[in-house]
């Protein structure tokens, strides 16, 4: 017998898919209202002000007088919001400020307005919708979900709420699905990460877990303990559980793994969620990319990666993408961030409409020799190298070893193996010249002997979340880069070996 809550789900699906649809087939249009309408919003805060908001009346004055900014040229005015003045970034004060800790930098405080969060809300629902509208799939409703995610307790410090992004969504479950959420918020409150898994395995392993959500590097810590306490496979413990949401990072790498924990393969929702706004969500399972978010209060602007180090370097909107090219993503946003780096960088698989893959971090990268190897890169290396082998990868990283003790420099790949391969050589040469394949920069460093192969380093089991508890950052949205220019994270990490 279906359910309210079923029969509900499938016209509500059509009716948010028809709404969508409205604003993907006039992308540019759509953009140039969400512009308008930023710039008009925020004319009379202390941002606007001091960059002559007023007399912006199209793309290139805004560039002309709004210059591209990260964090730390944006905190002054961060911080005066933080003290307690209105009006700065955005009209009034933020409702919240997101937490957020980089592995490269400090605290960062991202403000999030009564709209933004919104749209945050509003995209993390559409992409279930949308699923829910291409498949006819509707059942998974009726049973319990989880999110594993940050702690939802927030500090309030003059009128303003400040946490995780995660624990700040929590406080917006719809309450048609509060009864379905799991863990409880007794659990959800746990701090320790260690101790919150092992409290969610014990409230869920009875329960009719049907969706299950997360970044992949937690889920996965989630589903082994899940596995160790009962010698099952999570797919026979949850015998409904066909739906993995997941964000944050790439799941191909941990795809083989992640069917051998639960036993079978399950449906798949990709998210491009941040504290700095909900950018993308997969909107097609059989599409490759994540539907670019055009209606949701953000305006993006996309410099090429390769010139973005350059003096000026050009900035351009939606209309000028082209596909395949790593692009930096620049936003502005309804929660007072403009011409803002994020640090991501994307590739458009389309234009029609606008989707989106994210392929690493404009500071996550290796050029230690010129080569500018990027995450995806890495990650498709290693997803071509142990396809259709029983090889399973928990986690790796990269780094440049620039002075080695014997021999030329090279790329070293620190992997935590859950299935190690037979013949470790074997594998750093298929990884090698998937690399070489990929990225004509690191093929000519190979060739002419500049570089040596790759080497790999392994890692014991449990070795990246022990580093990762070593420098306080186990559990919630934290995660190990794929790769990075120095050894600052493989020389610390490298001591849990």
């Amino acid at each position: 017998m279906i359910s309210l809550k079923s029969a509900i789900a499938k016209p509500f699906a059509k009716q948010v898919y028809r709404s969508i649809q409205k604003w993907a087939k006039r992308p540019i249009e759509t953009q140039e209202k969400v512009f308008q309408n930023l710039i008009s919003e925020a004319a009379g805060t202390a941002f606007g002000r001091d960059h002559d908001f007023i007399s912006i009346n199209n793309y290139a004055d805004f560039v002309k007088r709004v210059p591209i900014r990260d964090y730390e040229a944006l905190k002054p005015y961060v911080e005066r919001v933080i003290e307690g003045e209105q009006n700065i970034l955005w009209k009034g004060k933020p409702l919240y400020f997101a937490k957020t800790s980089g592995t490269t930098s400090g605290v960062k405080y991202i403000p999030i307005t009564k709209p933004s969060i919104e749209a945050q809300v509003a995209a993390s629902r559409n992409a279930i919708l949308l699923y829910i509208h291409e498949t006819g799939k509707v059942k998974f409703v009726d049973g319990k979900m989880i999110f594993l995610q940050g702690s939802p307790v927030l500090k309030l410090k003059n009128g303003i709420n400040i946490g995780r992004l995660s624990g700040i969504s929590a406080h917006y479950v719809p309450k048609y699905l509060q009864k379905n959420r799991m863990p409880s918020w007794k659990t959800n409150c746990i701090e320790d990460w260690e101790t919150k898994v092992n409290a969610i395995v014990d409230e869920t392993i009875n329960e009719n877990m049907t969706v299950i959500a997360g970044i992949p590097s937690w889920v996965q810590m989630y589903f082994e303990k899940l596995q160790q306490k009962t010698g099952k496979k999570v797919g026979d413990i949850f015998k409904n559980f066909n739906l993995f949401i997941f964000g944050g990072v790439n799941y191909e790498p941990y795809r083989a793994k992640f069917e051998n924990l639960i036993g079978r393969k399950v449906d798949s929702i990709e998210l491009y969620p941040a504290s700095e706004g909900f950018f993308a969500f997969q909107d097609k399972q059989g599409k490759r990319g994540m539907l670019l978010q055009l209606n949701s209060g953000i305006f993006y602007e996309f410099v090429k990666a390769e010139d973005f180090f350059n003096d000026n370097p050009q900035r351009i909107t939606i209309k000028d993408v082209e596909l395949g090219v790593n692009y930096v993503m620049i936003i502005s946003t309804n929660a007072g961030l403009w011409a803002y780096n994020i640090g991501d960088t994307v590739q458009f698989t389309s234009t029609n409409p606008y989707r989106v893959i994210v392929s690493g971090r404009i500071k996550h990268f290796i050029s230690a020799f010129g080569e500018h190897v990027i995450g995806k890169e890495v990650e498709q290396a290693m997803q071509e190298s142990i396809a259709n082998t029983d090889v399973r990868v928990s986690e790796f990283t990269v780094a440049p070893q620039i002075n080695p003790t014997e021999g030329l420099p090279y790329h070293e790949w620190f992997i935590e193996f859950e299935n190690e391969p037979k013949n470790l050589l074997d594998l750093a040469r298929k990884l090698d010249e998937s690399l070489q394949k990929q990225n004509t920069y690191y093929f000519d460093l190979i060739e002419g002997k500049v570089l040596q192969q790759l080497k790999i380093t392994k890692v014991k089991k449990g070795g990246f979340q022990e580093y990762m508890k070593s420098v306080g950052k186990l559990g919630g949205q934290n995660k190990i880069p794929r790769l990075a220019n120095d050894r600052k994270i493989v020389d610390s990490f490298s001591s849990v070996k």
